[in-house]
């Protein structure tokens, strides 16, 4: 028995980018570790990229357009992702820990 069908629609692709979307935003906000919510920054551009790539598949004339807008976003997750871990990295071995709590001196 399938509880769960899903179709090749557009529909479908942008509840799943939604889904991805919203989830990483209450993880951006619920996370107290700076790896939390870099995973949870993550999540948000695939979601925003999933729905580029559907609105491309289903709405597009010109296929290319989606697809150079999904790699600009892989572009800036893979440099966001580089200087959050090196300041993740700063942050280490000036204050032994990762949490925001104990980062909040950081504050002008």
């Amino acid at each position: 028995m399938n509880i769960l069908v899903l179709s090749n629609s557009l529909h479908t692709y942008l509840v799943i980018g939604a889904l991805l979307f919203g989830i990483g935003c209450y993880g951006l906000v619920q996370r107290q570790t700076f790896i939390g919510m870099l995973i949870s920054a993550e999540l948000i551009l695939s979601g925003a990229s999933l729905n580029f790539m559907a609105f491309n598949r289903f709405l597009a004339p010109d296929p290319t357009v989606g697809q150079v807008f999904t790699l600009f976003i892989m572009a800036i997750a893979a440099a966001e992702a580089a200087i959050a871990l090196s300041i993740i990295i700063a942050v280490y071995r000036n204050y032994k820990s990762i949490d925001t709590e104990d980062v909040m001196d950081l504050k002008g």
